[in-house]
């Protein structure tokens, strides 16, 4: 079986969205293979996990394991400086934007990202909520999301629009990345209040928070008409 085969057929077990890049970097141990892919693994060649992942769990470290902190290229102490950071990373996506998490409404942050679905029509842009939005603002983007693009569209055979919530006890998830750069927000450093701290990634955790996005938006319950977005219950206006 070729790569791309083994995706597909892979795909078909999970409801992921493994791809050909991807299965390469599982077979080169660039990547460890998360949960549900190594059951469908295990399941798609009959063999053992412990046989099929044994290079990825023994001594040998993958590339982001053994690059440590240094995949951290920058820490955001500052509001300002998350803002900017976050903003530079949707700003500078081209192929793919990973958007998690139900609190957002800043305006700037928020503009950035329809900016670049409105510029690029070929970015593929995930959108994973987790629980209804936080905020009216949030809902808005989402419509205007909608509005700039149809979800049901192919570019190129490709869905590049992809809006869903994951409901039920998982723990809400925030960060941002592209295929180059991620900004996962922390909690404040300064108080109890909100995120205002974060840190800047670099490429190699950039995509594996590509690749974690891209799962979850495969296991979320689609939210991609503007009535089934108005319909979501918003906690403050």
């Amino acid at each position: 079986m070729t790569q791309e085969e083994v995706a597909a057929a892979l795909n078909r077990i999970t409801k992921l969205s493994a791809d050909g890049s991807l299965v390469s970097a599982w077979e080169t141990g660039r990547r460890r293979t998360g949960h549900r892919n190594r059951v469908g693994l295990s399941r798609l060649f009959g063999e053992r996990p412990e046989v099929l992942f044994a290079h990825q769990d023994g001594e040998a470290a993958s590339v982001l394991e053994s690059s440590g902190t240094g995949v951290v290229l920058k820490v955001l102490t500052r509001w300002t400086d998350l803002m900017e950071a976050m903003v530079g990373v949707v700003a500078g996506a081209r192929e793919q934007l990973v958007v998690t998490g139900s609190r957002s409404r800043e305006k700037a942050y928020l503009t950035a990202i329809e900016t670049v679905v409105a510029q690029y029509p070929g970015l593929v842009h995930y959108r994973v909520l987790y629980g209804p939005p936080r905020h009216r603002a949030l809902t808005d983007h989402l419509v205007r999301l909608l509005e700039l693009r149809d979800p049901r569209a192919r570019r190129h055979g490709i869905k590049t629009l992809h809006i869903g919530i994951v409901e039920g006890p998982a723990l809400e998830r925030f960060f941002v990345a592209s295929e180059t750069q991620a900004v996962v927000p922390l909690p404040s450093l300064h108080g109890s209040d909100g995120f205002d701290c974060g840190v800047l990634l670099g490429r190699e955790a950039a995509q594996g928070l590509v690749h974690h996005g891209r799962e979850a938006a495969a296991g979320a319950r689609p939210v991609e008409t503007t009535e089934t977005v108005r319909a979501l219950p918003v906690r403050h206006n």
